[in-house]
This record gives structure tokens, C-alpha cells and sequence, in this order.
């Protein structure tokens, strides 16, 4: 559903909130190891969330990056800072053109599962998921 820039913009959130909890920052090579996701790809992410305001970093020895309040982010900022909203207008086939007027097979069925989506991504923050991460309930990468 998400594109795959976007399933490692929310684990590298993830992730960086939970190091954030403990007073620590996180550079690009810990960040890219903690979520499997390769360097460069992960610094294009990175770069994407810092510039929307997602994450912040800071350059220097004590550098790294790092989130300041992980109850005010949604997990909707990082879709749309990766993603876009493209998730909300998009056909759930992919038909370049697809309406109530022209509807596509899955229209209305489709337009159900993305209000469902986007009540998700408009209420839970990365604090609530962070909190389930730290906890060992839940985790980023099988072993």
C-alpha cells in the first residue's frame, strides 16, 4: 500500500523516536542497519523527513538524528512527506482515471478501505507505536 520509501520513512521514525526516548542520536549508518534499508536510500529518506520537519538532525561530534516531540508526529506526516497524498486519490487499480462517474471495479469497496487508512494515519502517532517498539511488544526487523 505504501511505497517503499515510505515503509522505511515510518521504520527509520521508528526507530530514531526510540533512540530519542533514551537521550540519543542516531547517525545515518546505525539508522540504515537498525531498519535493513540501504545507505544511500536512507539518506534520500532521511533527507525527505528532516526537510518536512518530521526529524531533525544535527551536524558535529554529538550529531545525529533525532525527533523532539514523538507524540505530535503522525504517522500520516511521514506518508505525506514520502509519499505525497497520492494514497487518497489514487484508483485501487491503478487506472489513470477512475471516478463515481467511471468507476473502476474496486471503487467502492476501495473508497472504504481509504477512509479506514486515512482515519489511521490522522490519529496514531509515533509516540504510541514507539512506546510498543521500546517495550519489546513490537518490533522493526525479524532475526
Amino acid at each position: 500500500m505504501f511505497s517503499k520509501a515510505c515503509e522505511y520513512g515510518i521504520r527509520a521514525t521508528l526507530f530514531i523516536s526510540k533512540e530519542s526516548r533514551h537521550d540519543r542520536r542516531s547517525n545515518l549508518k546505525e539508522i540504515a542497519k537498525a531498519i535493513d534499508s540501504p545507505e544511500a536510500f536512507t539518506a534520500k529518506i532521511l533527507q525527505e523527513l528532516a526537510r518536512s520537519g518530521v526529524v531533525k538532525s544535527k551536524k558535529g561530534p554529538n550529531g545525529g538524528f533525532f525527533v523532539e516531540e514523538d507524540h505530535r508526529i503522525l504517522l500520516g506526516d511521514i506518508v505525506e512527506a514520502i509519499d505525497g497524498d497520492s494514497i487518497f486519490r489514487g484508483c485501487g487499480l491503478g487506472l489513470s482515471e477512475c471516478s463515481d462517474e467511471k468507476p473502476c471495479p474496486l471503487h467502492e469497496d476501495f473508497l472504504e478501505i481509504r477512509e479506514g487508512l486515512r482515519e489511521m494515519l490522522e490519529t496514531v502517532t509515533i509516540a504510541t507505536l514507539t512506546e510498543s517498539l521500546d517495550n519489546g511488544e513490537t518490533f522493526l526487523k525479524r532475526f
